[in-house]
């Protein structure tokens, strides 16, 4: 495929406001960082929200509507909301956004998972906010929840009830198989876009082999019924994702995902790293998917058909 679609996550629930003071966390900074990723060329922005009080994560529709309606009103961008929140929300808090939004798109991780982050504990000697180093520590006895029941509700609830399609997130190969399972459930329909992650602790680790064997198994299991995207976690974002650029697959960059933009630099925002893929793919003979592009790619139901 020519076009490749950008897709910048802003925000998420991993990093922690003093790990860099350009992390999105207000509704206004969360809508100034979408509309500067879509101006650098993303096509589609995976949203998490945060209290503006402290930076946490945070599952409450109110926060996910103070950025969501500026973000459609002001961009064409896919607006693609998380069905992870974080690994202590409860499934309730993580799909209470999504289900009275009603996006075009949401994410879904496709299996439960060790989430270890306590490794970057150790590089933070000053803290903003009392939650972050112990929302980090204790994230050595932490599992995200997404079983076989969890993840039938998620494609019920929003993608047959509301019509959103899925950004399917495998970090690991048995993944694949699952979501190969709801496909013969008939839970899912063709074409899927599947986002390989790669760099997390307890995923798979982001070695070039990984990535051309997930293609390989993700070609058997669906043969040309799906496309892929990536993601890496830090200083392997950019590597990888030149990489799936390079084998046709589709990119993720943002602070979701890594905080620097070169090896001991932070981003001085996500339309930086947007910046910087793009130019990288487009060396690469790609085309940068506009917006409108990407849902015909990907058979979205359109933004005016969303509850934003």
């Amino acid at each position: 495929m020519r076009e490749i679609i950008i897709t910048c996550a802003l925000t998420g629930s991993i990093h922690t406001p003093s790990m860099s003071p350009h992390l999105p966390i207000t509704a206004d900074e969360i809508t100034a960082a979408g509309l500067g990723a879509a101006e650098a060329g993303a096509a589609i922005l995976h949203l998490h929200a945060r209290d503006p009080e402290t930076g946490k994560p945070s599952a409450e529709p109110e926060h996910f509507m103070g950025f969501l309606p500026r973000l459609k009103q002001a961009s064409a961008a896919v607006l693609n909301i998380s069905t992870g929140g974080s690994a202590v929300m409860s499934l309730d808090q993580r799909l209470a956004a999504s289900k009275q939004a009603a996006p075009e798109m949401a994410s879904l991780n496709m299996g439960t998972m060790n989430f270890a982050l306590y490794p970057m504990a150790e590089r933070i000697s000053e803290w903003k906010h009392d939650w972050e180093k112990p929302f980090l520590e204790g994230s050595d006895d932490l599992v995200f929840k997404n079983t076989p029941r969890d993840i039938a509700r998620i494609l019920t609830e929003l993608g047959r009830d509301r019509g959103a399609r899925f950004e399917f997130e495998c970090y690991d190969l048995s993944h694949l198989y699952m979501l190969r399972h709801f496909a013969d459930r008939g839970l899912i329909k063709a074409p899927f876009f599947i986002q390989f992650v790669f760099g997390v602790l307890g995923g798979m680790g982001p070695d070039p082999e990984n990535l051309t064997h997930m293609v390989r198994i993700a070609d058997k299991l669906f043969g040309e019924d799906y496309m892929f995207s990536v993601l890496a976690a830090g200083r392997h974002q950019m590597p990888l994702i030149t990489m799936s650029a390079a084998m046709g697959g589709h990119v993720r960059v943002g602070l979701e995902d890594s905080l620097t933009i070169a090896r001991g630099t932070l981003a001085q925002s996500n339309a930086e790293q947007v910046a910087k893929i793009r130019g990288i793919v487009e060396a690469l003979g790609r085309t940068v998917a506009t917006p409108d592009q990407a849902r015909a790619i990907l058979g979205l139901k359109g933004a005016d058909k969303t509850a934003i």
